[in-house]
């Protein structure tokens, strides 16, 4: 793809539409995906391990998927809680009409696919699901972060997957580090290469020690 990335906002590579058979929230599925976008040929293996190793989402909400590729997040979560609003978001346009594609042909009404600036300011996010795309590079990534977690709801979390060897260790540690008010990091998860990383937003007040008399 030369300079081009599944990041990029407006892929120039070929399209080359494609179809594929994946598994998402237990049901076999056929989806279509495209050149120019993150893992074309399969469910990645990060995204895998993040859908194998999370808690069901909540009945109902507003959800987001940072970074949604073609959307096997996305798709995921709307099946699961149909009552809920799906947030797609990504910069690239093609992979924001494959989730759209692919939402309409499997019957989900309820996936936005959109653009970071169009989701509205007043959305708080009930549970935020992502394979972040590390390779933007630290500081666009960590913007990314420090912009969508504070989003989340009280008593919700942001369930994020990354790869050991591209830095799963260091960004727990930023994330620790940046949100050490009000929010508490663990580590939930490992599996092939990965970890899971747990951001909770705890409750205001926060839930702490009972104090014997």
């Amino acid at each position: 793809m030369g300079s081009d990335h599944y990041f990029s906002a407006s892929p120039s590579s070929e399209q080359n539409l494609r179809r594929i058979r994946v598994t998402l929230a237990g049901r076999a599925v056929e989806v279509t995906t495209a050149g120019g976008v993150f893992s074309p040929d399969h469910v990645d293996s990060g995204t895998g391990v993040l859908l194998a190793n999370t808690p069901p989402a909540p009945s109902g909400g507003d959800f987001l998927d940072l970074g949604c590729g073609w959307g096997p997040i996305s798709l995921s979560l709307a099946m699961e809680s149909p009552r809920a609003t799906v947030w797609a978001v990504d910069v690239n346009e093609r992979a924001l009409d494959l989730v759209r594609r692919n939402a309409a042909e499997l019957g989900l009404d309820n996936i936005n696919a959109v653009l970071p600036d169009d989701v509205p300011n007043d959305v708080a996010f009930r549970t935020i699901r992502s394979n972040p795309p590390i390779r933007v590079g630290k500081n666009e990534l960590h913007g990314m972060l420090q912009r969508w977690i504070p989003r989340l709801s009280e008593r919700s979390d942001a369930w994020l997957v990354v790869q050991r060897n591209l830095g799963s260790d260091s960004l727990q540690r930023w994330l620790a580090a940046t949100f050490d008010h009000g929010y508490g990091v663990t580590r939930a998860a490992t599996g092939r290469g990965f970890r899971v990383l747990r951001v909770r937003r705890h409750g205001v007040p926060p839930t702490g020690a009972i104090e014997l008399p």
